[in-house]
Parts: C-alpha cells; sequence; structure tokens
C-alpha cells in the first residue's frame, strides 16, 4: 500500500513539474490566436508557417474527444473549446467542411458544464458560460452526448440538461459505437 501511495504521490508531482516547465516554455510575446470560423468566439488558432506534416484536404478527419473534468463553477470548460479549436483550426487550413467531424463525450464532473443555465444557476448561482459554445459545436455537427451512467449518478437528468445534449447509455457505449464510426480517440 505504501509502495503504490508512494507512486502515485511521484506521478503527481512529475505531471505538476512537467506542466510548470511547459507553461514557462511559451514566451509572453507569443502571437493572438487567429479566430475561427466554424466555431466563432471560441477556439482559436495559430498560423504555423513551418508545418511540414499539414492537415490532408482530400481525408476524412473524425475525432472523438472525452471529457470527463469539469471546469470551476462559472468558468469555460476548455476541452469543450479544443473541440471548436479542432474545427476551426482544419477550416482555416483550408480542409472542407463536410471532412471535418467531431464528436463530444462527457462523463464525471464535466457533466455538471452541460446543465441548462436556469440548473447552472440553482445549483451554483452563475449562468453555464458553456451553453453557447455547446449550441455552436452542436451547430457546426458535433455529437455531444453525455454519459446516461453519469447523469443518473450525478443527478443530471433530461429535464437540467441542455438540449444541444444527447444522452449515451455509458461513456464506455459511446466511444466503443464512434470508434466503430471511424472516430479517433483524441489523446489528449
Amino acid at each position: 500500500m505504501r509502495n503504490i501511495l508512494f507512486s502515485a504521490l511521484a506521478t503527481a508531482v512529475l505531471v505538476v513539474s512537467t506542466l510548470a516547465t511547459g507553461l514557462a516554455q511559451f514566451p509572453a510575446s507569443a502571437p493572438p490566436r487567429q479566430p475561427g470560423t466554424v466555431v466563432p468566439g471560441f477556439g482559436g488558432t495559430y498560423d504555423v508557417p513551418d508545418a511540414v506534416l499539414l492537415a490532408p484536404k482530400d481525408q476524412d478527419l473524425k475525432l472523438r474527444f472525452d471529457v470527463n473534468v469539469g471546469a470551476e463553477a462559472g468558468a469555460l470548460n476548455m476541452s469543450f473549446d479544443t473541440v471548436a479549436r479542432f474545427l476551426n483550426m482544419h477550416a482555416r487550413a483550408g480542409v472542407p467542411k463536410e471532412r471535418v467531424k467531431a464528436a463530444l463525450v462527457v462523463h464525471g464532473t464535466a457533466g455538471k458544464d452541460l446543465l441548462s443555465n436556469a440548473e447552472y444557476r440553482k445549483r451554483f448561482n452563475k449562468d453555464n458560460p458553456n451553453l453557447a459554445l455547446l449550441d455552436q459545436l452542436k451547430a457546426a455537427g458535433v455529437r455531444i452526448y453525455l454519459c446516461g451512467q453519469s447523469a443518473m449518478g450525478r443527478d443530471l437528468p433530461r429535464a437540467v440538461v441542455s438540449p444541444a445534449v444527447e444522452f449515451a447509455y455509458s461513456a464506455m457505449t459511446a466511444h466503443l459505437i464512434l470508434d466503430k464510426e471511424g472516430y479517433v480517440l483524441n489523446p489528449f
């Protein structure tokens, strides 16, 4: 048991150290992100003039995103913004919209970020900043699924969740089906 705790602590220290080192490598003078056209107001991207591995314009790009950590109450879930960035950056790179597909699978504490504004306000006394992004993602064709198991276990019934969201029997089921449909799991 002691070895497991030590290993977990060492891993946590390594993760924090890696994150801190990585953040220090980005200068404060980085260029501003370019606004998106597919999901305006979200998912800003950078131009990468030296890229040699480019987004293919003649290939379907199907990616699924797994989000299980909620944002702080009143904050945008930046993992949802990553989905917008995926769509916006490939549009900016000239990939036809119909070739870029995304699915968002939400479970765990991130489920609260899918609440309707009325319910979010009731639970957190703040507006839900994720709703405009979720609506735009849905309008852009993103399939947004809430894990039914998380929903039931965290008191998130259909009546209190954004209409942009559909329920999956479970996140595991959603990932299995989306994988078979050719959606690759985003590795971060």
